[in-house]
Parts: C-alpha cells; structure tokens; sequence
C-alpha cells in the first residue's frame, strides 16, 4: 500500500485511528487523534478516504438518495402460486366444552367421550378432505394427550405441538395426509 506523511489511516487488529506522521521504510509512525504516537507496520494499517460519518449518510432511511433506490427496486413476483387460505378445524376436547354436566360422570366416561368426539372429528376431516386439524386438550396430567396420541397413530397422519404463539402448551396440530382427486 503507498501511503503518505499526511493520510489518515486506521489500525487493521486494533480500534485505533489516526494521521501518518513519519514512513521510514516499511514502518510507519502514527499519532492518534489522543495525541499518542505508535509505529507500525504497513500491513497493518489502512488508509481512510472517507469518514464513517459520511459513509453513514446513506443508510439513513429518511434519505433521499436511499428511497430513490429502494423504489427503484420493485419486488419480483413469485415463480409459486399462493394457495387459497387452507381450512383448519379447531376442536376442544375440554369437557366443559363438550357436555353441560359431568354428574354421573367419572374419569374414564370423561375421557371416552374427549376421544369418542376426536374420533368423530378426525374420520369427519378425512372425508371432507380437510388437512388441518387443531385438537386443544390443555395440559393437566397429560391422560387426554398421551390417549390422543394413541389414537392418532391409528390414521393416515403426521401430529405434532401445535403453534406455541396461538393456542399455548395444550394442543395438538394434526395433518391429513390426503390423495389427490
């Protein structure tokens, strides 16, 4: 690199800056902008044409210059078709959802009914050729989810935890693996 007495330079493994002020062969004294006098090898060293503050002038979203180009810079269409809004069936297996009252009910009809209307669903889905099934069981003990999944393994189907973001911890999301028409 030919550097000068006089250019600014900058400091390649180290956050130093400054202005050349002696070359003597191949090692080049530096005086910060502090005032301190270092020597370095030329390799080391950069030299500085533009200040970073005059190269920050361009990413200044409110610049003129820079939405001139982002306008030129139309978005390109997509090689893929977007399909339709698919259809996603969400079904609560909560037991306040599914009876009025659970008087006469103990745990084992509670949760023969849960899976008795999953099955009912999910059979429902495959004939209407839906893809998407939301079952929401909540958390609790995990009995509802394990026998879910039981159950589940015995379509044509991939499951897994539903979106954390929509419906919290307790849901499962099922896909239907259907035939094309």
């Amino acid at each position: 690199m030919c550097l000068e007495v006089g250019d600014k330079v900058a400091v390649l493994d180290d956050v130093l800056k400054g202005r050349v002020i002696g070359i003597t062969g191949d090692e080049i004294s530096v005086e910060t902008t502090d005032g301190m006098m270092f020597k370095f090898n030329s390799s080391e060293l950069v030299k500085i044409d533009v200040e970073q503050h005059e190269l920050t002038k361009f990413s200044d979203i409110n610049n003129s210059l820079l939405k001139d180009k982002i306008a030129q810079n139309k978005p390109k269409k997509s090689l893929f078709k977007k399909e339709k809004k698919e259809v996603i069936l969400e079904v609560d297996l909560h037991i306040s959802k599914l009876t009025k009252s659970t008087r006469n009910m103990d745990n084992y009809d509670m949760l023969n009914l849960q899976l008795d209307t999953a099955k009912s669903k999910i059979e429902f889905a495959i004939s209407k050729r839906i893809s998407k099934v939301v079952f929401i069981h909540g958390v609790g003990e995990g009995v509802l989810r394990s026998e879910l999944l039981r159950l589940l393994n015995k379509y044509p189907v991939k499951f897994y935890d539903a979106s954390y973001k929509k419906y919290g911890l307790g849901a499962t999301e099922v896909y239907i693996f259907q035939n094309p028409i």
